[in-house]
């Protein structure tokens, strides 16, 4: 389900002027699996560099275990060593600081809560959780 035909496209932009990302939320139609709300995709727009017309999929919003908050997850590439599941971030900081991340966590969450039904917007909005998998 695309939403960009049933809402505006300001609700999904930031608001500060000179912002160059945008976010398209598609819901989570079928419930599965279990607690993902919803896909999200960063879309860069014009004078995004290299970036303009680009997109960056494999955010997904998921229910935190217990109902209560909301958690973003990060684009990631699982991959096996010695039978063991890893995950591979595809969108990491800089920096190196885990914090960098919440800008775009924010983002997310915010342009979540404009499509979100109705019953689910009491529950607050949370920004942990490891990149690439739900937390709980």
């Amino acid at each position: 389900m695309d939403l960009r035909s049933a809402v505006p496209q300001e609700d999904f932009m930031s608001k500060k002027s000179a912002e160059i990302v945008s976010v398209r939320i598609t819901p989570n139609a079928t419930g599965s699996p279990a607690g993902k709300l919803a896909d999200a995709e960063v879309g860069f727009e014009a004078e995004a560099g290299p970036f303009t017309g680009m997109k960056l999929m494999g955010f997904a919003v998921w229910e935190r275990r217990g109902g209560v908050g909301r958690n973003v997850t990060f684009p990631a590439r699982q991959y096996s060593v010695n039978g063991e599941r890893r995950s591979y971030a595809l969108l990491r900081p800089a920096n190196g600081e885990v914090s960098a991340q919440e800008a775009i966590r924010d983002l997310i969450l915010a342009a979540y809560s404009v499509v979100e039904p109705p019953r689910a917007r009491s529950a607050p909005c949370s920004r942990s959780g490891t990149p690439g998998r739900p937390s709980g």
